[in-house]
């Protein structure tokens, strides 16, 4: 037997996203996306040239150490989803701020061993990654009736993230013949984020739904 066809959604306005926007949120996840996948990302393309500069590496070795930390950091996205689901976004998210915090941290104190200094890149790019998975757990737990306004606004800040946070660390290399102050600054934007993330969680438990609140473990 036929089957009508099912009923199209309707496309998205621009009122929609700015409706979005009003809810502050928004700004919150997209604060909180910008440095998860915007920090990997934005690594990920200043990587290569850090490990020459810092360390005389050839370009394909360099390569080689920006690929482990890119492979694992992506590896890390689905599980972060899964550990969110186990233990809750909350708690997933405050721990990936923190374990990517306290890499780039070390890491900007200019380590003379450059195996040194992969090892903490990968524990960072780990972090990130899955909270790049927390992230999303999270946001249909807050914004289920908007979840594909908000699905494209939150990518959008991961992008422009990623931009500002390899053109940032170019920018302070060229000028200062370092990486030390643009890696702590983006250290210091991730735990930023660790504590916006303690601050909302507070007021999410009598704004959101109990439902929410459960699945969310806020």
């Amino acid at each position: 037997m036929a089957r009508n066809a099912p009923e199209r959604s309707k496309p998205k306005s621009m009122a929609d996203y700015l409706k979005a926007l009003g809810d502050r949120d928004s700004w919150w996840f997209m604060f909180f996306y910008s440095v998860t996948f915007g920090g990997f990302i934005g690594l990920a393309s200043a990587l290569p040239g850090y490990f020459n500069d810092q360390y005389g590496l050839s370009p394909i070795t360099a390569g080689y150490y920006t690929a482990a930390c890119v492979f694992g950091g992506s590896l890390m996205r689905p599980l972060g989803g899964a550990l969110a689901d186990r233990f809750g976004g909350i708690r997933t998210l405050t721990v990936m701020y923190a374990v990517a915090a306290i890499g780039i941290a070390a890491v900007g104190f200019n380590l003379p061993s450059s195996w040194a200094a992969l090892a903490l890149f990968v524990a960072a790019m780990l972090g990130l990654g899955a909270g790049n998975g927390a992230v999303f757990q999270l946001v249909p737990q807050r914004f289920r009736k908007e979840i594909g306004v908000m699905t494209g606004l939150i990518g959008m800040a991961g992008g422009i993230g990623g931009f500002l946070l390899a053109a940032g660390l170019g920018t302070i290399k060229q000028n200062t013949g370092d990486y030390q102050l643009g890696l702590w600054l983006f250290a210091g934007l991730a735990v930023l984020a660790w504590f916006g993330l303690l601050n909302v969680k507070r007021r999410w438990r009598t704004t959101w739904g109990s439902a929410a609140v459960t699945a969310a473990r806020v």
